[in-house]
């Protein structure tokens, strides 16, 4: 039986995320399901005419769902469920105002999830991000290792497309880590950022490296204000394909996501990110990293903001 992987909403985003995982050409299947009727299957029945041009095998099915649950038996025995269900920020808006709306859409996925693939793994990128991924758990009632929110390869990636750009040298040289929540509350960490195995401090001032810092806090907020309708999806798609890869691979790969932390730094019962072993069961473990001071107190404000809005998910 070979490894299938289901993406909820054919949105720019999920659409996207399903090309990149078929074009992995390491599942046997990929399901993209929507709500619009005929959407998801007309975005199947176009990427398969892309197999024989691109080289991959993967068969990818759409299956349009319905609000009572129909539709979801095509997802059935997902190893890996990716969940873009949701609406995208307008101009203006934060993460946090989706609250309302989006947890109404992902508690009833998450619901479906749980029915036809009780052995999958989860990777949530619905926003408000930390806040979706706690309420994703609680829906599905999986073990906590098995859900987790993609969100720190994406800052990540945008920390390193920033300083690779402001340097003028090559994306592959640079290595950055962003910890804490998808928002107001990230936390970089200078301490761990470097440019050819240099220190970024080496490279940049602290006010420049504040700069990017900022802009890679207000980095989808600055796609939105672009687009202005719709927001980012290609480098967030590939930041969950490339989870999802290293939970089918069982790759054991250390990625910034957003997971369950029990105990890690001094901090306990919340979702957050981090860094993560990533694997066949999901999160195998959270990767402590030796943190400045400042780091650490500002991982622990990130914690407790994160901390005090995932609580009122319970109810939504």
């Amino acid at each position: 039986m070979g490894s299938k992987v289901s993406v909820i909403g054919a949105g720019f985003y999920g659409s996207t995320t399903a090309m990149r995982l078929a074009e992995y050409n390491i599942f046997e299947t990929v399901v993209l399901t929507d709500i619009v009727e005929g959407k998801p299957e007309g975005l199947a029945l176009d990427m398969n005419q892309s197999r024989s041009i691109e080289g991959f095998e993967t068969k990818i099915v759409g299956a349009t769902t319905t609000a009572d649950g129909a539709g979801y038996e095509a997802t059935a025995n997902s190893d890996v469920v990716v969940i873009t269900a949701g609406l995208p920020r307008k101009p203006g808006m934060s993460r946090m105002d989706l609250i309302g709306v989006n947890a109404g859409i992902v508690r009833g996925v998450a619901e479906n999830i749980a029915k036809h693939s009780p052995n999958a793994v989860i990777i949530v990128v619905s926003n408000p991000l930390d806040e979706m991924t706690a309420l994703a758990q609680l829906a599905t009632g999986f073990p906590r290792h098995r859900v987790m929110g993609q969100a720190g390869m994406l800052d990540t990636a945008r920390f390193t497309n920033f300083v690779a750009e402001k340097l003028g040298v090559p994306v592959g040289s640079v290595n950055t880590l962003t910890l804490g929540s998808h928002g107001d509350t990230m936390v970089p960490v200078p301490s761990r950022c470097t440019v050819n195995g240099a220190p970024l401090t080496d490279k940049l001032s602290a006010a420049e490296i504040d700069e990017l810092v900022t802009r890679t806090r207000n980095g989808g907020a600055e796609v939105v204000a672009l687009l202005k309708t719709g927001s980012a999806y290609y480098a967030p798609s590939a930041a969950a394909a490339r989870m999802a890869k290293a939970v089918i691979e069982d790759s054991g790969e250390v990625m910034p996501v957003c997971a369950w932390v029990d105990g890690e730094y001094g901090i306990s019962g919340v979702y957050l990110g981090v860094e993560a072993q990533i694997g066949r069961t999901g999160i195998k473990k959270v990767v402590e990293t030796d943190l400045s001071a400042t780091e650490l107190a500002e991982l622990k404000v990130a914690a407790e903001a994160v901390r005090t809005k995932q609580a009122d998910v319970q109810s939504l």
